[in-house]
């Protein structure tokens, strides 16, 4: 069995970028193994009050950390940035990062991807544009001066000047099974948010895509929990900052604004956020929310601490003992 890696998710949602630093240092010394960042635009909800820029953000973060592995979870690289500019900013990171970097990439939401006024394209063809872009990324890292024409876009003469020998994994976010057929084969790795275990089946009968059951690719998750010393705290919390989850990806994708999450996700109350977010000081609540991951198969899990304000206290206090749990029931 796969030696399961558990990740700590720099939110830039809900911190700002200094703060996001010194929670990605903190994180390394209590034992994470790898960070994840967001790279939004807009928070999902007014209320968590943040969104700086998530490459800037780990270029600190690669100076200020040793150890851990980084990766963005995830960049859009199809409107807001073209995918020759993500080509050489994941090329830069990596140098900075010493081969510590993985350019997590999705298809996207209108929330963040809106801002460049291109209009807001059909799932279909947000894939489409994906597994273009990741094409483009793939041509530029081999140092070659790339001139393309394609669909969606034209890259008429680039080069990447400054590459490291070892590349850059692409990992890609993917649901169904269209998105699975076009984009595995294009990937080192997979992305999801759901423990699916036939989606890692169906990833690994997919012709062309790296195996990750006995072969090099990963399955990387990520899971919401809401430490907190006092449940009910813990409860209202995540509640006013992470009841976003509730509307599903098929809704989250499309909708706009802060705005427009909010008022998708007015009826949801309390008590729904903390059936599907551990909430409050039970550790081992955390353990078992986190389970069903690594018996769907992902070889790498992220935690999301909800609540900036809590980063402190979670990393001080709980981070270490929930990293025993965790290695100690995934064997």
């Amino acid at each position: 069995m796969t030696d399961i890696r558990f990740g700590y998710t720099l939110m830039t949602e809900q911190a700002g970028p200094k703060d996001l630093v010194r929670f990605a240092v903190a994180a390394e010394e209590r034992g994470f193994d790898f960070e994840v960042s967001s790279d939004h635009y807009f928070p999902w909800l007014s209320a968590q009050g943040h969104s700086p820029y998530a490459w800037s953000v780990l270029g600190a973060v690669a100076h200020a950390t040793e150890r851990v592995g980084l990766m963005t979870y995830v960049t859009c690289p199809t409107m807001r940035y073209h995918p020759a500019v993500v080509a050489q900013k994941a090329a830069t990171l990596q140098l900075l990062a010493d081969g510590r970097f993985t350019l997590g990439v999705g298809s996207g939401e209108n929330l963040n991807e809106h801002v460049v006024g291109q209009g807001w394209p059909t799932v279909k063809t947000r894939q489409d544009m994906l597994a273009e872009a990741i094409t483009i990324i793939r041509e530029l890292h081999t140092g070659e001066l790339v001139e393309h024409r394609g669909e969606y876009y034209d890259v008429p003469s680039a080069r990447i000047w400054d590459l490291p020998e070892e590349g850059v994994d692409i990992a890609v976010a993917v649901g169904g099974e269209e998105a699975v057929q076009t984009l595995a084969p294009l990937a080192d790795h997979l992305i999801a948010t759901e423990p699916d275990k036939e989606l890692i089946a169906r990833w690994n009968s997919t012709e062309g895509a790296p195996q990750i059951e006995g072969g090099q690719a990963r399955a990387v998750g990520q899971i919401p929990i809401c430490w907190d010393t006092d449940e009910q705290r813990a409860v209202e919390r995540a509640h006013e900052q992470f009841r976003w989850f509730a509307g599903g990806w098929a809704v989250n994708a499309d909708l706009p604004t802060t705005m427009g999450f909010a008022g998708a996700t007015q009826f949801v109350r309390p008590e729904d956020v903390a059936e599907a977010i551990p909430c409050g000081p039970d550790l081992d609540a955390v353990v078992e929310a986190v389970r069903p991951y690594w018996e769907a198969g992902f070889t790498d899990i992220a935690l999301v601490q909800v609540g900036g304000q809590t980063q402190d206290d979670f990393l001080r206090e709980a981070a270490e003992p929930l990293l025993d749990k965790l290695r100690a029931a995934a064997g």
